[in-house]
């Protein structure tokens, strides 16, 4: 991917995406990651957001949109409708995030999900020596105000998978800098 502006973790998604595809993206903010696919890799699809000012952008940046809360499933998509199913940085936010692993499972061929890893050193280094709630850039909002609900670890989020049978067919544990460097291989939580 081409453009300096896309969140790093949009890059990482994008390598993973072929071109062509067909691609749901859950909470999909600005619209900004399916804009790149549809330029870069020729994808085409839907993304679904819950925030006004966020439908508009999408509009004007000629991404298809559907304006709905996640929390109650995607009953409007048929099985099998897509090749990916993205949901970036919004897993930590829903109500039953397991629920919606099946719901992402059942329309797309395969799930991409991204989130803050709660378990990272800083994180615990905050709660651990500061006695505060983390704030980062995966996690800026202050525990008063903050749309994260179910924070999660890397080790919990496998649990899942493995509870639900669910295939992680790659992973990656990034640094502050968005990098897959050998400490967050070495040492992801």
């Amino acid at each position: 991917m081409n453009d300096q502006n896309l969140r790093p973790d949009f890059r990482i998604i994008a390598d993973w995406v072929e071109p062509g595809s067909r691609v749901l993206d859950l909470g999909c903010g600005d619209g900004a990651l399916l804009a790149q696919l549809a330029q870069e890799k020729q994808a085409t699809g839907y993304g679904i957001e819950i925030a006004d000012k966020h439908i508009a952008t999408c509009i004007d940046r000629g991404v298809n949109v559907v304006q709905s809360d996640l929390d109650k499933g995607l009953a409007e998509f048929d099985g099998e409708s897509f090749d990916y199913v993205i949901l970036s940085m919004t897993l930590q936010a829903i109500t039953h995030p397991d629920l919606l692993l099946d719901e992402m499972l059942r329309v797309g061929r395969e799930g991409i999900v991204t989130f803050p890893n709660f378990a990272h050193w800083s994180h615990r280094h905050q709660m651990g020596i500061k006695g505060t709630m983390p704030v980062s850039r995966t996690l800026p909002h202050r525990w008063y105000n903050t749309p994260n609900i179910h924070l999660c670890t890397l080790k919990d989020f496998d649990n899942l998978c493995m509870e639900k049978n669910i295939q992680i067919l790659e992973k990656r544990a990034l640094n502050h800098q968005h990098e897959t460097s050998f400490g967050a291989r070495l040492w992801p939580n």
